[in-house]
């Protein structure tokens, strides 16, 4: 499944790459398929999760985290889109913008250490992890599929942690709460969620001074959109090779600071 939308890939430019281009096939009778796999509480999908996810641990930005993903040996990976049973599994990849900015985090543990950190979009949780690892006082992880939300709590055990708090609510235009930090991670693929985040995250850094970090490999929706203009750079990272054949044509991912004007 995940097989065939990735070599889909290999025909599309860098500049017109977007993760919506490899997800937005797997979208099925959701509850037609959970019945017949008969996976309808949260232990059921996360049985399903480990059965059909591999844990990586390297080829990738940052071996020091442990994560269920799809990858070839995944039944997924090679199976019909129509025999998925959720919505379109973001959180079984591992993407650049994710990787770079949990790298940064990695790095500089200072950036979390004893804040109050959201990760808004969170998929696998691994900046939300990261930010766990390296010292935040409390760290939410948000993502409106429930099935992301599971995948985090999973990759949390995986690593050794408490399973951290999470959210499927759509935070992106509701009152600002007091985040000290707001992560992103390869967030930016539609120009109606860009333009919903870039009023929602200016509105939390007026209300409550928050710091915003997002990570993104160049993807063109970013770099052709107003806030690209708002953004100073703080890392690039150069990305594994097996990361660059998955993602055709994108060999560096960036963490950026979102400092719009006031």
């Amino acid at each position: 499944m995940l097989h065939r939308y990735l070599q889909r890939l290999r025909f599309a430019t860098k500049t017109n790459m977007v993760k919506k281009t490899i997800c937005v096939s797997y979208c099925t009778a959701n509850d037609h398929y959970s019945h017949i796999l008969n996976v309808s509480s949260e232990d059921d999908i996360k049985q399903f999760i480990i059965a059909n996810t591999d844990i990586v641990r390297r080829n990738n930005l940052t071996p020091e985290i442990s994560l269920r993903l799809f990858t070839p040996n995944s039944k997924f990976w090679h199976a019909k889109p129509e025999l998925w049973p959720f919505t379109d599994p973001y959180w079984a990849i591992y993407w650049p913008g994710g990787q770079a900015l949990a790298r940064y985090l990695l790095n500089n543990p200072e950036v979390a250490r004893g804040r109050k950190v959201l990760d808004l979009g969170c998929g696998c949780g691994a900046s939300a992890i990261a930010a766990e690892i390296t010292g935040a006082v409390y760290v939410l992880a948000n993502d409106v599929d429930p099935v992301a939300a599971i995948a985090t709590k999973l990759n949390c055990e995986l690593n050794g942690l408490e399973s951290l708090p999470t959210e499927t609510e759509n935070l992106i235009g509701t009152e600002p709460k007091g985040w000290d930090l707001i992560l992103l991670g390869d967030m930016f693929y539609e120009e109606v969620l860009i333009d919903s985040l870039h009023t929602w995250l200016r509105s939390c850094i007026q209300a409550h001074g928050t710091q915003v970090l997002i990570g993104d490999p160049g993807r063109a929706h970013l770099e052709s959109h107003v806030i690209r203009r708002h953004l100073r750079l703080l890392a690039n990272f150069q990305l594994p090779e097996s990361i660059r054949e998955e993602n055709f044509g994108l060999s560096n991912s960036c963490v950026w600071s979102y400092q719009p004007e006031l």
